[in-house]
């Protein structure tokens, strides 16, 4: 191992060894603020300690397994010694590995859930059909990792699916997942309408919101937003509501327009609605950022068929990523299994990450 990334995990080490004595003191664990903030330092540490503890006690058995084939005269000891320290080396090449990805930088908002927001683009009624599919995706994907979804607001497609949906995904480290879905998803496939049997090509766009809470210095002022009450309404514009509980806030300074019509209550409609419009303007931050540090721009996209992420080729039974060249059965997705696919998109990430940082 490299000397520098050696005296990085040291540190490490003795960090998370301070922080285990802090804990242990009277006026940490009596502080309840304190002994929280920092038994969440502590954890965010311990999966590279713990790693890293294993490598030394690896590197010494190996050092002793070296010792003992230089220095020993007994050649039975020698021959144990040799075939020891071969699985050593496998060994601590092993855990090396996984210390490079336990140092790589971590995505602040990995730990956050989401808002998702999918629209029919290019394609009319095909494309609503489509984003109303892609939504069935994610609610059986959801069931499979345990996440739960609540749908915010949504626009019904006059021929079926949505032309908008918008719903939040809670769970464990669901943008670490999710994140992955941003941009245009194509499809191709025979759509019910049509009478020759002829593939159509549609798009849908995702949009993917990290949520965030309390500990982000989101300011919304009142003078800055407009809100509008209306009626809930279901397929074809019918109303399924007799109040007036749906919700319209327009963020004046950015245009930003947000709704939310699934709640029970005009109250809990406007929390929610104010909840989407903070993680809006959270991403225009986060892009702007990613704009003066890289010039890069994450956008859902417009829906231009040539900006795909993803097809779903449904005639061939095949999903194929674009970003990573990686295919499985369209079949298997559609009903939630979308993990393999996810994998190997973190996995892609990881490895370019350990090459942009050079471990």
């Amino acid at each position: 191992m490299e000397k520098t990334m050696y005296e990085s995990l040291t540190s490490i080490k003795n960090q998370y060894l301070e922080l285990e004595k802090k804990l242990n003191t009277p006026e940490v664990y009596n502080d309840i603020k304190k002994y929280t903030k920092l038994s969440k330092e502590k954890a965010d540490l311990e999966d590279i300690y713990l790693t890293f503890k294993k490598y030394q006690d690896v590197e010494d058995l190996y050092l002793l397994s070296k010792d003992i084939i230089e220095h020993e005269k007994d050649a039975e000891l020698i021959e144990l010694a040799r075939h020891d320290i071969d699985n050593q080396q496998d060994e601590l090449i092993n855990l090396e590995e996984k210390l490079k990805e336990l140092l790589l930088p971590v995505d602040e908002n990995d730990k956050r859930d989401v808002i998702v927001e999918i629209r029919g683009a290019a394609g009319g009624d095909e494309a609503n059909i489509f984003s109303g599919d892609l939504f069935k995706m994610y609610q059986k994907y959801a069931e499979e990792v345990d996440f739960k979804i609540k749908i915010i607001d949504y626009t019904y497609g006059s021929a079926g699916g949505f032309s908008q949906i918008v719903f939040s995904i809670k769970g464990n480290k669901v943008f670490s997942k999710m994140k992955f879905e941003r941009g245009v998803h194509r499809v191709q496939r025979v759509p019910a309408t049509e009478t020759q049997g002829r593939v159509h090509t549609s798009t849908a766009t995702v949009t993917v919101l990290p949520e965030v809470d309390d500990d982000v210095n989101i300011i919304i002022k009142p003078e800055d937003i407009e809100v509008d009450v209306f009626r809930s309404s279901g397929a074809g514009g019918q109303s399924v509501n007799t109040t007036d509980s749906a919700v319209r806030i327009t963020h004046k300074p950015s245009g930003i327009v947000v709704t939310s019509q699934d709640e029970r209550s005009q109250i809990q409609n406007k929390e929610t609605a104010l909840k989407v419009l903070k993680s809006r303007l959270f991403e225009l931050e986060m892009q702007k950022r990613e704009e003066e540090e890289s010039g890069l721009r994450k956008l859902a996209g417009t829906g231009d068929r040539s900006e795909k992420i993803r097809t779903y080729n449904y005639p061939q039974d095949r999903v194929t990523d674009h970003r990573i060249g990686f295919s499985t059965s369209l079949k298997t997705v559609m009903e939630g299994s979308l993990d393999k696919i996810i994998n190997a998109l973190i996995a892609d990430e990881k490895a370019k990450k350990i090459k942009e940082v050079g471990l």
